[in-house]
């Protein structure tokens, strides 16, 4: 039986070209797009076999269509072998959405804490599981208050981008903790600076092929040499140290606790 995988954000950019090389690894892909149509037509291009690319779908701006999402995949199959978190937004200005969050925490944070815990029974019920989080070397200069994360003082773009890559880190090391005593590893790392949509619109372009991109993220879902290994940080496919507050537990568990209060009524 093949692997499954399911690869958020996957009809575009860094998230497509993972799950092309994916499904080209022999995985079974589930390809999450915002829409229907866009993960229709990203599993269509994919490979026509549905058994081998299904499109699911959601918009990560709302939490019901993340536990929509969920509930999607668990229809689809009854274990996961691998979530790769990697949908991400750079929003210019600053939007609250309908659940009341700051909309670059919403997508790059909230979404994916709640599509993780959703989906814990299906990965704890692979022989083992891999849980892959998509953050940024821009966590580097971030500051996150577990108090505000709305975003509600002093907002800009990037500060709301860089705070939400901090959280994927905290995110990823909490949950590893949590996992310790089973059979699912969770990791974060950076893939470069690559030419994407949101480089263009955030940094002026530049960068490497979306294909570079994805090769840290297909390496922490399938490479051998990284089973077992969990809580960690990588860049270029290497484990790096993260930066200072990326490895603060007291804060990765304050962020949990806080997360997991303002997404109560969604868990």
């Amino acid at each position: 039986m093949k692997p499954c995988v399911l690869v958020t954000g996957a009809t575009d950019g860094i998230g497509r070209a993972s799950a092309q090389a994916l499904h080209d690894r022999g995985w079974r892909v589930l390809v999450h797009g915002r829409t229907k149509l866009k993960a229709e037509k990203t599993a269509r291009a994919l490979n026509p076999d549905k058994n081998i690319a299904t499109p699911v779908w959601g918009n990560f701006e709302v939490m019901d269509e993340v536990a929509a999402l969920a509930t999607q995949v668990i229809s689809e199959v009854d274990a996961l072998d691998a979530l790769l978190n990697n949908a991400g937004i750079y929003p210019a200005q600053r939007k609250i959405t309908a659940d009341g969050f700051e909309l670059t925490m919403a997508v790059n944070h909230f979404a994916p804490f709640l599509l993780t815990n959703r989906l814990i029974k299906l990965l704890k019920a692979a022989n083992s599981a891999r849980i892959v989080t998509v953050s940024s070397t821009t966590h580097n200069g971030a500051s996150l208050n577990v108090d505000d994360l709305l975003l509600e003082h002093k907002w800009d773009s990037y500060a709301a981008y860089s705070a939400s890559k901090l959280a994927n880190i905290l995110f990823t090391r909490q949950l590893a903790r949590n996992l310790d005593k089973t059979r699912v590893t969770a990791n974060s790392l950076h893939p470069g600076v690559v030419r994407t949509k949101l480089l263009r619109k955030a940094f002026s372009g530049g960068g490497t092929s979306v294909e570079d991109g994805a090769r840290t993220s297909v390496y922490l879902v399938g490479d051998r040499r990284v089973a077992g290994v969990s809580g960690k940080y990588f860049v270029d496919s290497q484990e790096q140290p993260a930066s200072k507050k990326a490895q603060d537990l007291r804060l990765a568990r304050a962020l949990w606790g806080e997360t997991t209060a303002l997404l109560i009524q969604h868990l």
